[in-house]
């Protein structure tokens, strides 16, 4: 097949994107298909307008990747790609919409509160807000980006504000939540709709004080405990939990579902990735080596399942 490659982009996590697109355009090819590398720019978007592509492989992260924006451009295009279409991308992108789907579904979700910019004159009156609404500790974070970028652990009323400051950097909406002390896992989903399975779920060690930018792309920034030791009720659990959240937000193909599991057991969903990261130190690859698929062949299972879903060749 002739297959365009999507990465880079413009958002916080280009350079993660620069990877991943490396590792899956390396992969088509040895697959024997015919790779076209686009470095996506929407300034640039004659390029993928004149795309002469049998399916599009999306490995950009963050904003105009993998909040449904290239998604719905593709869908206008008539271009297949690998992977959720527009709605599941961007409830998925979009933190608070997504945990209320979650909880009102029975999923375990972190008391949680979405503040909006322009609702505010100042800051000083959002910070206001929040420290008479929360206790430390408890998690500032902007609603709609990824790779824990503009992420803060507020452990004290005076460090609200600089939290705040830093996480509209990345987006006007800012998710505040109840921090959730204990182990953090992640589970792989692959498969046709109604029809995925849970890869082995993952337990994430990081070296710093949580799984922080550094920990999730440098080398020895965390270890990977896959299968998780977990007992064997709560891993059913998760993974049940994770393929749930992926059928209701919609996801297609390929996902993967993070959790923290708190000091009574119980799996806390935090998001579903609607493009996890594939670069060398990512987690999908991991569990999916596990199971007996080597890096190149979990990607040609993605290029399957996509072409037993589109209208590829007719």
């Amino acid at each position: 097949m002739k297959i365009g490659v999507l990465y880079g982009g413009v958002s916080g996590e280009r350079d993660v994107s620069l990877s991943t697109g490396e590792g899956i355009m390396n992969a088509l090819d040895e697959n024997g298909h015919e790779v076209i590398g686009v470095d996506f720019h929407p300034e640039r978007m004659g390029v993928v307008l004149n795309l002469n592509v049998d399916l599009v492989f999306i490995g950009l992260h963050g904003k105009h990747g993998e909040d449904g924006k290239i998604q719905g451009l593709l869908d206008m295009l008539g271009i297949p790609y690998v992977g959720s279409g527009v709605l599941a991308s961007a409830l998925a992108m979009d933190k608070a919409k997504s945990k209320q789907l979650f909880h009102l579904n029975g999923l375990y979700t972190a008391q949680s509160m979405i503040y909006y910019r322009n609702r505010y004159e100042h800051v000083g009156e959002m910070t206001e807000h929040i420290n008479g609404s929360f206790t430390p500790p408890f998690v500032i974070k902007p609603n709609q980006e990824g790779s824990t970028l503009g992420f803060t652990i507020v452990k004290e009323p005076a460090e609200v504000e600089p939290a705040i400051l830093k996480a509209l950097t990345s987006d006007q909406e800012i998710l505040v939540e109840a921090y959730i002390a204990g182990r953090e896992v992640t589970v792989p989903v692959v498969g046709a709709k109604g029809n995925e399975q849970a890869l082995p779920v993952i337990e994430i060690i990081p070296k710093n004080d949580y799984y922080d930018f550094e920990s999730k792309y440098e080398p020895g920034g965390s270890e990977h405990l896959v299968p998780a030791p977990l007992s064997e009720e709560l891993r059913d659990q998760l993974q049940a939990h994770a393929v749930k959240a992926h059928q209701l937000l919609g996801c297609d193909v390929y996902s993967r579902v993070d959790f923290m599991i708190d000091q009574d057991e119980n799996p806390v969903i935090l998001e579903v990735n609607t493009l996890p990261g594939m670069t060398p130190t990512s987690l999908f690859p991991d569990a999916a080596q596990k199971i007996g698929w080597s890096y190149n062949e979990m990607v040609e299972q993605f290029v399957n399942l996509s072409r037993d879903t589109s209208t590829i060749g007719g």
